[in-house]
């Protein structure tokens, strides 16, 4: 069984910075699972699958992706998950939210192997997860609570990962069509 995910990237210079971000919280706290994947928002979490999975899922998502177009994504400043996830906060979700929604649906019908969503989707930018040091996160708290950061760019990069057992390996990229109906 093979563990995956689906991610949308950012546009450079966002993809950058927020490497830059998580890169700076590992250095200063050791924390290293977010270190793992480049900047992203998550749309389908880690699955364990067979390796058929794959095959099947590059299938679906290249039919899914014409269906769709980028999503303009507004971001700023820093939220936390239970103190435990340090987070860029997506202040515009509105069209990631969509197509978060879409692609589930298309998956019911297209990759029945991808279950449905048990919890709320809160589109976000994880900087540093679960690993952080107990002792450091108090501290990181209140430090981020006071940083600003804000950026906002059309995402179009959809992307298949598959862990190897060490780290998550890009599968296959596809490219969301521009969105034609909101101007960047």
């Amino acid at each position: 069984m093979n563990l995956y995910l689906v991610a949308l990237l950012p546009p450079e210079p966002i993809r950058r910075e927020v490497w830059d971000l998580k890169q700076e919280v590992h250095q200063r706290t050791g924390s290293r699972n977010a270190i793992n994947l480049p900047a992203h928002i998550t749309l389908v979490p880690p699955l364990r699958q067979p390796p058929a999975f794959e095959a099947a899922t590059v299938a679906a998502l290249r039919a899914f992706v014409p269906t769709q177009s980028a999503c303009l994504i507004g971001l700023e400043n820093f939220a936390w998950f239970q103190r435990r996830t340090l987070y860029v906060h997506v202040s515009r979700p509105a069209a990631v939210q969509a197509l978060h929604q879409a692609l589930y649906a298309w998956c019911a019908t297209h990759l029945p192997a991808v279950p449905a969503p048990t919890r709320p989707f809160v589109p976000h930018v994880t900087l540093a997860t679960r690993d952080l040091p107990p002792d450091m996160t108090a501290a990181l708290y209140e430090e981020f609570k006071q940083r600003t950061y804000a950026a906002s760019a059309s995402w179009h990069e959809l992307v298949l990962f598959r862990h190897d057992g060490r780290k998550w390996q890009s599968r296959e990229t596809l490219h969301l069509p521009p969105d034609t109906a909101t101007p960047e």
